[in-house]
């Protein structure tokens, strides 16, 4: 069964976070009771910081900015109008299997950014989707991902920079990581690149690339629950 997919909003319906959690917590509730197939939502932020389970003061804006704590892993990030967010919810075959799932991830936007010219690719010990450093400017991450696994289904996702100003990273420390930088596909490719412009074709890696993890949901469920998380 493929996952169905669904642009929730985009410029200039912009998604309040609250309301798009509350929505993936009662989705990932139904798609673990096996009422609900597997969902994919795909929208466009009002301006927000969330923090993760492992952020620490430190990190928080410095000029007092609101920020909405949420059971993802990871650290501190920024979403808004500019940036296409995605929130998987699927169940997935091998519980076990949170790693395999964040590189799928990771490889679906590495697929469509190339669209643009711009070479995306993993860093060794960090999440997300990168713009590697030629030793003269440092690495620029350009794909955040920020999950969450319980009963075997995930919540949250990945936020995907796309044309949005890099100002809002300014006051805060993104993810935990203070040795590089943040950067967007309008700025890598030299043009600018909306979310609208990108949302068909990150629906289409998605669901090439996660159906084949997704497990059966007319399979009869034995394993024990879990929970985790991995970092921004």
């Amino acid at each position: 069964m493929n996952p169905t997919t669904t642009v929730l909003g985009l410029d200039p319906n912009f998604v309040p976070y609250q309301e798009a959690w509350d929505l993936q917590k009662k989705t990932h509730e139904a798609v673990a009771n096996h009422s609900q197939s597997p969902e994919i939502f795909l929208l466009e932020h009002d301006a927000v910081y969330t923090a993760g389970k492992r952020t620490e003061e430190q990190d928080r804006p410095t000029d007092g900015t609101p920020v909405i704590d949420v059971d993802r892993g990871g650290l501190l990030t920024w979403h808004g109008p500019g940036q296409l967010v995605g929130y998987p919810i699927i169940e997935l075959a091998d519980k076990a299997g949170i790693r395999p799932y964040v590189e799928t991830l990771e490889q679906a936007l590495i697929n469509v950014i190339a669209d643009y010219g711009v070479k995306g690719e993993r860093v060794k010990g960090r999440s997300g989707v990168w713009i590697v450093g030629d030793g003269i400017t440092p690495d620029r991450k350009i794909a955040a991902i920020g999950i969450r696994v319980d009963h075997g289904v995930t919540m949250h996702g990945f936020a995907l920079n796309c044309s949005h100003s890099i100002d809002p990273y300014n006051i805060i420390v993104p993810c935990g990581i203070t040795d590089a930088g943040v950067t967007t596909i309008s700025l890598e490719a030299g043009k600018t690149v909306t979310p609208s412009d990108v949302v068909d074709r990150v629906a289409e890696e998605l669901v090439k690339l996660l159906t084949p993890l997704m497990k059966n949901q007319s399979a009869i469920e034995t394993d024990v629950p879990q929970t985790e998380g991995i970092n921004a």
